[in-house]
């Protein structure tokens, strides 16, 4: 089984291990070691872009055309606050832990903004990625999953927040420029739902999906978070499965322990919607593995 979801460094400047934009001898090891105790024996890490040197020169002051200068400032602030990763530092560290033997894959979380993607992708061109994850973390200037800007859903509205996140989900699903959709459903993180699920912006999510040949990830995030369910929601991710989608568990963690959160209930969920396979990709080639129970897991 396999995490394909996970990143070395917090947001934030919480933590003093390891230091921003290092790669310390046993930090990879640790996460490999946390996640062997859950039975998940391959991972896949995934920097965010946006934190990285060379991606915030492409994405730019994506948050200036914010009309509201409240969320503006925030972004502003946040995006500063998690800025000074190097992505030719994060890959090296990723190649050199394959070059130990430790099963680890190289990943990428590409926040996606539709004005600069076509610059990022000649970006990452030159880099070895095994699989790319697609996300959607800001509507404008937004930050829609941040705490501090939850007040947003009220002065939106939910139904128009869920309409405007979605409109960005499903073009990031159907450009095709990623591999996999992460935590696809997330503006639910702290319980800001419609009173019914909108089945319509899920239709065309899976449709933009299937016609761009992307897959979606399962993850136990959201059982952290307030919301306290996986991504997607059962319904959400059962018409992925009726329609083909293929899908990778993961779990989203910023630190060590949390690799492989919960994997055997994610295993179980996916096995819910109908899910027998899960993917393993190679230089952004997919493959499609068995979906079974971690061996030897201990669930935390």
């Amino acid at each position: 089984m396999s995490d394909y979801h996970l990143h070395l460094h917090p947001h934030g400047r919480a933590y003093e291990w390891p230091p921003l934009g290092e790669y310390p001898a046993g930090l990879i090891e640790s996460y490999v070691d946390a996640a062997a105790a859950r039975g998940v024996s391959e991972l896949g890490f995934t920097e965010h872009l946006y934190r990285t040197d060379e991606g915030a020169a492409v994405l730019g002051r994506f948050w200036d055309d914010e009309p509201r200068r409240d969320l503006r400032d925030h972004t502003e602030a946040m995006v500063a606050l998690d800025a000074g990763l190097s992505l030719s530092k994060y890959v090296e560290a990723i190649l050199a832990a394959q070059e130990r033997g430790l099963p680890v894959k190289l990943g990428l979380e590409v926040d996606f903004f539709a004005r600069s993607i076509d610059a990022v992708l000649d970006l990452l061109a030159p880099y070895p990625f095994d699989f790319l994850i697609g996300s959607v973390h800001w509507v404008g200037g937004w930050s829609i999953d941040s705490p501090e800007v939850t007040f947003e859903f009220d002065r939106r509205g939910i139904d128009q927040a869920w309409e405007d996140y979605f409109a960005l989900a499903i073009e990031l699903a159907g450009r095709g420029v990623v591999d996999v959709l992460a935590h696809v459903d997330l503006p639910k993180k702290f319980g800001h739902q419609p009173n019914t699920e909108p089945l319509h912006l899920y239709r065309q999510v899976v449709d933009a999906a299937v016609a761009s040949g992307t897959s979606v990830e399962v993850s136990s995030a959201g059982l952290r978070m307030p919301v306290q369910t996986p991504y997607p929601s059962p319904v959400f991710l059962k018409m992925f499965f009726d329609a083909g989608v293929g899908i990778t568990l993961a779990s989203d963690a910023h630190v060590p322990e949390l690799a492989g959160h919960e994997h055997t209930m994610l295993t179980t969920y996916a096995m819910g919607a109908g899910y027998t396979e899960h993917l393993r990709f190679d230089r952004r080639v997919k493959k499609p593995l068995p979906l079974t129970w971690p061996q030897g897991s201990s669930q935390s």
